[in-house]
């Protein structure tokens, strides 16, 4: 029932008055944090708009070139984005649209894990811009995938697969999750 609204955030700098916030373990979505106006004419009940924010900086000597490199990469939720139909929600949905944030959390950690294999290389700028487009490219398969197996979380059987996989992804990589 929930549909997947996929929005890339490339994070530059954080605004205080921005609305957004960062998967943290401690904090499930509630219904409250929906505060897009629902679309009518959607079969939708819910819509969950989440994505990867990302930034970088290079480290470079005008003797040595390129130093090293520090990365952000965040998954991020976008409550003015996000919308539900009050009156046909209920906690089973919920709980399928907080699956799609955890499945972006998922994709960061997958991202995380990328650079921390990268080497500090004159290329690093390019490499770090492939693996960040790779990481949406694939973050956006996986949530598609999740709503046509789950069947927008219908099939309670897939749904409950969805959410063994990716929980077990997420304890396997820990090392990497959001803090």
């Amino acid at each position: 029932m929930g549909k997947f609204l996929f929005i890339i955030g490339f994070l530059l700098c954080f605004q205080s008055d921005r609305s957004e916030f960062s998967w943290q373990e401690s904090h499930k979505l509630k219904w409250s944090d929906f505060k897009g106006e629902p679309d009518i004419n959607s079969h939708a009940a819910a819509v969950t708009a989440s994505g990867i924010t990302f930034s970088y900086s290079i480290e470079k000597s005008s003797i040595r070139g390129v130093t090293g490199f520090k990365t952000k990469v965040f998954a991020h939720f976008y409550p003015e984005h996000s919308w539900c139909k009050k009156e046909v929600v209920n906690n089973h949905i919920l709980n399928h649209e907080q699956f799609h944030f955890n499945i972006t959390e998922l994709n960061v950690r997958y991202l995380r894990e990328d650079i921390s294999k990268l080497k500090t290389s004159a290329t690093v700028a390019k490499d770090l811009d492939k693996l960040h487009k790779e990481a949406n490219i694939n973050l956006s398969k996986m949530q598609n995938l999740y709503d046509t197996e789950t069947n927008y979380s219908i099939n309670k059987e897939e749904q409950a697969k969805w959410v063994t996989f990716v929980n077990t992804e997420l304890k396997r990589l820990e090392k990497f999750k959001s803090r």
